[in-house]
């Protein structure tokens, strides 16, 4: 584990580094590639699903895009010994051997200094997962593809950052996973894609969270193509506002 000296080091936005910036010297000016770029935002376990399944779809020979940034929670103090662990997103990067310099851990995706790095790496595209922060309109406006989310939910149901619970409080018999479209307005941008899957009776919130994700990364990785040559957009599917359903936070904090 990382002590919080070595934190310091790795992370851009750091309370006690929160004035460094990307310099010419970091990996952003090496990056040289033709492939398109992607950034990807999450934090907790579920996301580095998805963080896993585009690394490894980047790496095969076919790909054209590859991940150029990521962007999570900053370190925070957690479980019984209460140290200073990094969101589980950062410690696999770290792991997958990702640059420390091109993760993020912004304590509001508005802040000025992170947005200017952002637009440094100009990404094409940004994908969310579970990041656990507001996007304001001017990140928004950086990545000329959009910024894609994978919800669990078959959206417009269970809006909000507690879809997987409210869903089971509530006894359904079917859930799924979206793709869909940012706006600023909650969870309620077009729709790429859904996923169905059927509940079981037994299954845990865990579980069930932790299997949409999976499934989540199989329909983003299936739909990129499509996101990347912008048809995904022409064709998203507008919300029918009049079947939303929210999904309020509750005792659980799970970030969507």
């Amino acid at each position: 584990m990382y002590s919080p000296s070595m934190l310091r080091r790795f992370f851009c936005f750091n309370a006690a580094a929160s004035s460094s910036s990307i310099t010419p010297s970091s990996s952003t000016t090496t990056i040289t590639s033709k492939k398109k770029s992607l950034v990807f935002l999450g934090s907790p376990q579920v996301s580095a699903t998805v963080l896993d399944a585009l690394f490894n779809a980047s790496a095969a020979p076919s790909s054209s895009f590859e991940v150029t940034a990521i962007v999570t929670q900053p370190p925070s103090r957690r479980d019984r010994g209460r140290k200073v662990m990094l969101s589980p997103v950062a410690q696999y990067a770290l792991d997958r051997g990702f640059p420390s310099d091109l993760i993020f851990t912004p304590e509001r995706a508005g802040e000025e200094t992170f947005l200017s790095n952002l637009r440094a790496l100009q990404p094409e595209l940004c994908i969310t997962a579970a990041y656990g922060n507001i996007l304001p309109t001017k990140f928004l406006n950086i990545p000329p593809l959009g910024t894609v989310n994978i919800h669990p939910s078959l959206l417009p149901l269970y809006r909000g950052a507690a879809p997987v619970q409210r869903a089971l409080q509530d006894g359904v018999k079917e859930t799924g996973v979206s793709l869909a479209f940012t706006v600023r307005a909650l969870d309620a941008g077009p729709v790429i894609a859904r996923e169905r899957i059927e509940v079981d009776d037994q299954i845990k919130a865990p579980d069930l969270l932790a299997l949409l994700f999976s499934e989540g990364s199989k329909l983003l990785i299936c739909k990129l193509p499509s996101i990347f040559d912008g048809s995904a957009k022409v064709n998203a599917e507008p919300q029918d506002d009049s079947k939303v359903t929210l999904a309020p936070k509750g005792l659980i904090c799970l970030f969507f």
